[in-house]
């Protein structure tokens, strides 16, 4: 029994340490910048800026083997598969558009420039130029899966049918946690706006 108890001692004090290791590293993740336009009971509206991504296109076959198989081929070229070994900075949130063929993409830090950045030895990793968009975004706790993922996408869309803003089909869902981390957990939803859609929120 007390070999039992220091076992059970020494799982917890290192699940403890591995969730304050997570919180920290996610203090020094840079992330995709916008700034919030307004902010609404279940949903806000955003302004991203313009940003380079590290992007490989899938086929969909559901959100846990798409984000897990996205997330290997990108971590693997961040972490030096490319032509010069070289390490590039892990960024937040992960994305991943919701269409028939999923896009996983990883954020480029603002200091990498794509005439710069190395090589990929994985030939279907691609370098996407992102433009500056409008979006809105609601956000869900805990872990994702699909189920969370289109409950959520159909509850933005209500929303914003409801308040009178249009949207267009592109979604997307952000992940910001790594699957270790148990606590503060953030997942969002985005759809990009039309064009007038800061227009419309004015009035």
């Amino acid at each position: 029994m007390k070999i039992l108890l220091i076992l059970l001692g020494v799982i917890f004090l290192a699940f403890i340490f591995i969730q304050i290791f997570a919180v920290r590293g996610q203090r020094n993740i840079e992330t995709y910048p916008y700034v919030v336009n307004k902010k609404y009971n279940s949903f806000e509206i955003r302004s991203y800026e313009a940003s380079l991504f590290t992007s490989v296109k899938l086929s969909n076959k559901g959100y846990k083997d798409t984000s897990s198989k996205g997330f290997s081929i990108l971590a693997g070229y961040i972490f030096g598969g490319n032509e010069r070994k070289e390490k590039i900075a892990m960024t937040s949130p992960v994305a991943i558009s919701l269409e028939d063929s999923m896009t996983v993409m990883f954020m480029v830090p603002k200091k990498n420039k794509k005439e710069t950045l190395p090589k990929p030895n994985q030939s279907q990793i691609e370098f996407r130029e992102e433009p500056a968009k409008i979006v809105a975004s609601i956000a869900f706790g805990g872990w994702a899966n699909d189920e969370k993922i289109e409950k959520f996408k159909e509850k933005l869309k209500a929303a914003l049918d409801e308040e009178g803003i249009t949207y267009t089909n592109r979604f997307y869902f952000l992940g910001y946690n790594p699957p270790f981390e148990v606590f503060n957990r953030k997942n969002e939803v985005i759809v990009e706006l039309h064009s007038d859609a800061l227009d419309i929120i004015k009035k």
